[in-house]
């Protein structure tokens, strides 16, 4: 910051002080009374670091719902004073609210999301899941409330054991009739819409951006969790369950009758030959 202002009320007084580009330019000092709390930062961004100085008020508020989502019952305001745009994003529900946001004017398989939820060895996974009756697959994946992008080994993970537990159950359940072969990832993921959160003591990113999750624990933890708790809600919503896995079978049988030729589409959508496109 070219210029940045921290204010503290606690304790009934109001605290100050002044930074330029991370250095002190004042003491912390006293400089008044409240009967409020919390802290309050402005700041200057600093032209000689960013070329780009205009604030986009989508891209901000994009990035504050998904912090609204992903910490359940936390209230978040952004208003853009130059254009009087005002936003508030709070959602009791958290990542299920989340879930159901990406499948909006979607018709949804399972009306209410799946939600495992779980904290081991001081890592804690949340998932959600939701299935529309579309093609396209949408997951998004968080590492302590950083947007993932690349994935990593929470997704991997949970991919694994997504697999397995829909198989093993479909199998135990004569689901797979006249396939030629267990069910594959893809087919299983086709109309999936999921968010993967983790809460890790010490992350560690990989790749340039830093936007894939490279702690190997985390991979058999989530792959643990989820094998356990979906396999959980499947014998205890067998309606939910079958219906989920028969768009498995119907997207595995499309496969299969095309050859088992198989295209992927950028965004996660999905062409098999011989079916429609979404």
């Amino acid at each position: 910051s070219e210029e940045l202002i921290l204010e503290v009320r606690r304790d009934g007084k109001l605290h100050k002080q002044t930074y330029k580009r991370g250095a002190p330019t004042s003491d912390l000092t006293v400089e008044g009374k409240t009967n409020r709390t919390g802290t309050t930062i402005s700041f200057k961004p600093d032209p000689e670091i960013f070329s780009e100085l205009e604030y986009d008020f989508e891209v901000l508020s994009q990035r504050l719902r998904e912090l609204a989502f992903l910490n359940s019952g936390i209230r978040i305001t952004i208003t853009d004073e130059r254009s009087d745009k005002s936003h508030e994003f709070h959602y009791e529900g958290g990542i299920s609210s989340f879930v159901e946001h990406l499948n909006a004017n979607k018709k949804v398989l399972n009306n209410k999301p799946i939600f495992i939820s779980a904290e081991r060895d001081g890592i804690i996974a949340e998932i959600a899941i939701q299935y529309n009756n579309g093609y396209t697959e949408q997951v998004f994946t968080f590492a302590n409330n950083i947007n993932t992008t690349e994935g990593g080994t929470h997704l991997s993970g949970f991919r694994s054991a997504l697999t397995r537990t829909v198989n093993a159950y479909a199998a135990a359940n004569n689901l797979l009739k006249n396939l030629k072969s267990n069910l594959s990832g893809d087919d299983i993921r086709e109309g999936m819409s999921a968010v993967i959160s983790v809460k890790i003591p010490e992350p560690q990113f990989e790749g340039q951006t830093k936007t894939k999750l490279g702690n190997s624990e985390v991979k058999g933890l989530v792959e643990g969790i989820v094998n356990e708790k979906l396999g959980e809600y499947f014998e205890e919503n067998p309606a939910d369950a079958r219906k989920l896995i028969l768009k498995s079978v119907e997207a595995a049988r499309a496969r299969e009758a095309a050859g088992g030729k198989d295209v992927r589409l950028g965004g996660g959508a999905r062409q098999d030959f011989g079916r429609p496109r979404p």
